[in-house]
């Protein structure tokens, strides 16, 4: 039986997640400072029935039309079912999800390219992984500079962002038997951009009425997300600034600094966060620093631009989605600079309070209130110093009696594919192959992945960790992604000595190894590391011939955005059973709920479900996971055998 963990309980006042978020939160509001703590508390906010369980349509001007399932005459002025509204609402959040990180992967792909032409401040760090993606985008590299490679497989890649037919490059690392299932079912994404724009169209006013249509077409969008956009964006990132390898750094609201300019960097690009990284260690900077007496420029993170610097970098997060108006509370920031995706409106007037300027980089995502410093890969570093010495221009103003937690928490990061390959099997022989055997003896029961957001409606961070806490008690492994990984950070799983909270099986391989027992793999767009991960233990052998059949599952206990739906999506059609937290976007009909929870299994091989409950969550993962070890026939744990030369030899 699964090893139970103490079972969580929902506080009362929501929102207040950890020690040193509180005490800033507390000094903050006698001062009047407001967050989304205040205002969920003042407004009384909650969600509508109707928009919650995706039954309320506002396609139109005749509406918004306001749905009750099962009543015959709860139907849209156009005739639209409750089965239809929530099928057009659900593709809808797939399409503004995949279309953010498709945005983020076009922008990578075109600073890649800038880059290789000299015409961008970076340069090719990960040479090996130039070559890889070279083959897979068919570039010949004999006799070639790196650069112009680069040129060569930019370009290519580019074209796949307005490719019309044919099939994404990447969509060939997936799985044989799964790629043949695409090809059956008719969702190999043929385009990038294409996915998108088709699925608006389809869910626009009086066009596609059939929901298991418009969801086979969401599939395909989510796809085109994952195995396009996503997978591209990492992995162009990792050639510019380096492949992730474990690194220490540090995890809270104490990686501010009393004494140094604190920068803070939020968002999703790592364009800038990189550029800031570079220049904020330049002499004539740490110089300008020093002269208005401060010891040099501190950089901090907030979400996911934090996690892209964090694992490669080593440079801590002050804080996940919920922390970032409680990181401006602290009064000890002189500039948070920002890009796009999960930015709080709200920062603008937190801002207010303090000395600390708000700066916005991207001209798609302005923010009233604050400073536009639009962002251009071309000349990163000259803006990079320009922002910089605005925030140290800003130090003096800061009042000496500020409130910055004495909490932070050492984790170790920076787990991409390629680190676990080389962790288990060395230089000469890295494999998946210890990972597949230890699963196979039953050490390790199988995968787990974490991902995701934390959520303003939650003890925020409160359901991410406990979830994790139940699977490694139960010798799951762990990855995690985005803004739960700065959760398990805070809680201290992202560190060796963690080990100590895992099952009997998954500790012995964790110190063995060397590892924690949760991995951090990176920020949203590297979900698609996950991708890789599951697809390797796939080829390694001995679990199955398709991710579908290896002992794994996904969950977001605290999703929020679209970006989790679309990520949802596109593991469910690769064939993995994904549980969310709290509220599904599709309750509100019976019928499409139950294509998405139950008959999707039978297409893909992988469903949704949704609980509310953390230690419920973590349950019916460790139940799919031993579904499919006794598919597997790897249930009873199998005796240690100590192979001699012979056996070595036909091994």
């Amino acid at each position: 039986m699964p090893r139970k963990i103490v079972p969580f309980t929902k506080p009362e006042c929501q929102g207040i997640f950890c020690e040193a978020s509180t005490c800033v939160l507390e000094a903050a509001s006698k001062e009047g400072v407001k967050t989304y703590v205040q205002r969920m508390q003042d407004r009384a906010i909650q969600p509508c029935l109707f928009g919650e369980g995706g039954t309320c349509c506002r396609n139109c001007s005749f509406g918004p039309c306001m749905m009750i399932d099962d009543v015959p005459e709860s139907i849209g002025i156009c005739g639209a079912t409750p089965a239809t509204v929530a099928a057009r609402n659900f593709a809808r959040m797939v399409a503004s999800g995949s279309s953010a990180h498709m945005d983020h992967g076009r922008e990578t792909a075109l600073t890649f390219l800038a880059t290789a032409k000299g015409e961008a401040p970076f340069e090719i760090k990960d040479e090996k992984k130039l070559h890889f993606m070279a083959e897979l985008y068919k570039v010949k590299t004999d006799g070639r500079s790196k650069e112009d490679i680069a040129i060569e497989l930019g370009e290519k890649v580019l074209a796949e962002f307005g490719q019309q037919e044919g099939a994404l490059v990447m969509t060939t690392r997936a799985p044989a038997k799964r790629q043949e299932l695409w090809k059956k079912v008719g969702v190999i994404p043929r385009g990038v951009d294409r996915e998108v724009v088709e699925l608006m169209h389809r869910s626009h006013m009086g066009t596609d009425q059939d929901y298991k249509n418009l969801i086979f077409q969401a599939s395909r969008c989510a796809l085109a997300d994952g195995w396009g956009a996503s997978m591209i964006a990492t992995e162009l990132q990792d050639i510019l600034f380096t492949t992730p390898v474990p690194l220490r750094t540090e995890v809270n609201l104490g990686a501010l600094s009393e004494d140094h300019v604190n920068i803070v960097i939020h968002g999703h690009e790592p364009q800038m966060p990189e550029a800031m990284a570079i220049v904020s260690q330049e002499p004539e900077i740490i110089a300008a620093a020093k002269e208005v007496g401060a010891k040099g420029v501190n950089l901090a993170g907030v979400c996911c631009s934090g996690n892209e610097v964090l694992m490669r970098r080593g440079i801590p997060i002050a804080g996940s989605f919920t922390q970032q108006e409680v990181v401006l509370a602290t009064g000890s920031v002189e500039a948070m600079v920002v890009d796009v995706q999960c930015v709080m409106q709200g920062l603008a007037d937190v801002a207010k309070c303090f000395h600390t300027e708000l700066i916005t980089t991207s001209p798609r995502a302005m923010i009233e209130g604050a400073t536009h410093i639009e962002f251009d890969h071309h000349r990163a570093l000259e803006i990079a110093r320009d922002v910089t010495l605005r925030a140290i221009g800003r130090y003096k103003q800061r009042q000496r009696v500020r409130r910055i937690p004495d909490r932070k928490m050492d984790v170790v990061a920076g787990f991409s594919h390629e680190t676990i390959n080389h962790m288990l099997g060395g230089a000469f022989r890295a494999s998946y192959r210890p990972l597949n055997d230890n699963i196979i003896n039953g050490r390790i029961r199988g995968v787990g992945a974490v991902v995701g957001c934390d959520s303003c409606r939650e003890e925020a961070g409160r359901p991410n960790t406990a979830v994790v806490e139940e699977l490694i008690a139960n010798n799951v492994l762990v990855l995690v992604t985005g803004c739960v990984a700065t959760s398990c950070g805070r809680e201290g799983f992202l560190s060796p000595e963690a080990a100590e909270r895992a099952g009997p099986g998954l500790r012995e391989v964790c110190e063995t190894v060397g590892m924690p027992p949760v991995l951090h793999m990176g920020s949203c767009v590297d979900n698609s590391r996950i991708l890789i991960a599951a697809t390797e233990i796939v080829r390694e052998g001995g679990l199955g011939d398709d991710i579908s059949q290896i002992p794994a599952a996904g969950c977001a206990p605290e999703w929020m955005s679209e970006k989790a739906i679309a990520i949802g999506q596109y593991f469910v059609a690769s064939g993995a059973f994904v549980v969310f937290g709290r509220t599904f976007p599709t309750t509100g009909s019976k019928a499409v709920t139950n294509f998405l929870f139950r008959e999707i299994e039978e297409i893909y091989g992988g469903k949704w479900a949704v609980e509310s409950d953390p230690s419920k969550m973590a349950q019916s993962m460790i139940e799919a996971i031993d579904k499919k070890r006794e598919a597997l026939g790897i249930q009873e744990k199998k005796e240690r055998v100590l192979f001699d030369m012979a056996m070595r030899r036909e091994l």
